[in-house]
Parts: C-alpha cells; sequence; structure tokens
C-alpha cells in the first residue's frame, strides 16, 4: 500500500469514529516525543514492525519532523546489525522518565513482552499501543488504539499503521488548527 491508496482509505473512514482516534493517538504519541529518534518502537518477538519504522522515517523527512525517526527496538538484534538496527530489548531497561514507547501488537501479547512493557512503565516510560484486540496490552498503555469490534471492518493493522503515520506527520498541524477552532468557537459563543 503507498500513501496515494492510505489517503483513499482514510478519505473512506471519515464517516466513522477511526480517523479522530488515530488523530488523537498520533497527537499524543507527537507531544510526548521531545527529540529525535525519542520515539521507541516495539514489536512482538515474532512480528517486528519494520513497516510502520518506515513509514514514520519516510513522514519524517517528507515533513521535517525529526521526533518522528523511531528507536525500532528488536527483541533479538544480529550481532553484524547496522547500528541503527541494533537496538535491543534491554534498551527498555534505559527509557527516561515520560519517554514514548509505541508497541504494534499483531494478535494477544506474550507474558514475557507484557512484564517488559509493565517495567517500562513503572520506570516512567510513556506507553502507546498499537494492536488488536489484546485488553491487557491496552490497560498498560497510557494511549492505546486497538482494532477491535467498533473499528470498521476495513481496518487492518497494516492500514491502522498507515493512517498511524500520516496522522502523526500531520500532528503538529492539526493541533494549531484545532486550538485556533477551539479560540474562535469559545468567542462566538461568548461567555
Amino acid at each position: 500500500m503507498d500513501s496515494d491508496q492510505a489517503a483513499i482509505f482514510r478519505s473512506l473512514l471519515l464517516g466513522s469514529n477511526w480517523i479522530e482516534r488515530t488523530d488523537d493517538f498520533a497527537g499524543a504519541m507527537r507531544s510526548a516525543t521531545r527529540r529525535a529518534d525519542g520515539l521507541m518502537l516495539l514489536g512482538t518477538p515474532e512480528h517486528e514492525p519494520w513497516h510502520l519504522a518506515a513509514h514514520l522515517d519516510d513522514e519524517a523527512d517528507l515533513s521535517g519532523a525529526v521526533d518522528l525517526r523511531p528507536t525500532l527496538l528488536r527483541w533479538a538484534p544480529p550481532p553484524d546489525a547496522p547500528p541503527h538496527l541494533s537496538f535491543g530489548i534491554d534498551r527498555l531497561k534505559e527509557l527516561r522518565r515520560g519517554e514514548p514507547l509505541l508497541i504494534v501488537a499483531e494478535g494477544i501479547a506474550q507474558p514475557s513482552m507484557l512484564e517488559r512493557i509493565d517495567d517500562a512503565r513503572r520506570a516512567g516510560g510513556r506507553i502507546f499501543t498499537l494492536g488488536e484486540k489484546d485488553r491487557e496490552l491496552s490497560q498498560l498503555a497510557h494511549e492505546s488504539l486497538m482494532i477491535d469490534d467498533g473499528v470498521p471492518d476495513l481496518v487492518t493493522l497494516d492500514l491502522a499503521e498507515h493512517l498511524l503515520s500520516m496522522s502523526a506527520a500531520a500532528a503538529e498541524s492539526m493541533r494549531g488548527w484545532r486550538g485556533s477552532l477551539r479560540r474562535l468557537l469559545d468567542r462566538v459563543s461568548g461567555p
């Protein structure tokens, strides 16, 4: 799927609350990310979120928003991995207070993964989850975007990753626009 196809799907979903949920999630994620490579991205041991990492990296290049460029954490990086792909799960132990961690989980997260995420949360990390019907995982998150029963059938994890990367790139300008609209409505409605 390319960005034009994702834009078409986005327009098809405008009548649902999925786009608003995605935009809100992306805005919260962007506001928690304060520096380049500050967004940590983690998948399951079975599925590394290369797809989302690439899209966020592309959006960072296109928009100039370097804080979108994620640091991909891997469960078992090979010893000969290039430096930008060599961050292991132990990086979570260095998590700073407020530092964002985005978890992408296809299916149900394993107990060992949930334990690591809980540790990261206790260390002060800001936890964001994108996944499919995983109540335990979403309960660990500060912000959660789950593909569950309230989501149109059209939305898959693949599409959700595309929509999230698009929304994250637009989050800064949308936050300013929504704030301006809110102030205008406050003035019009009066005290």
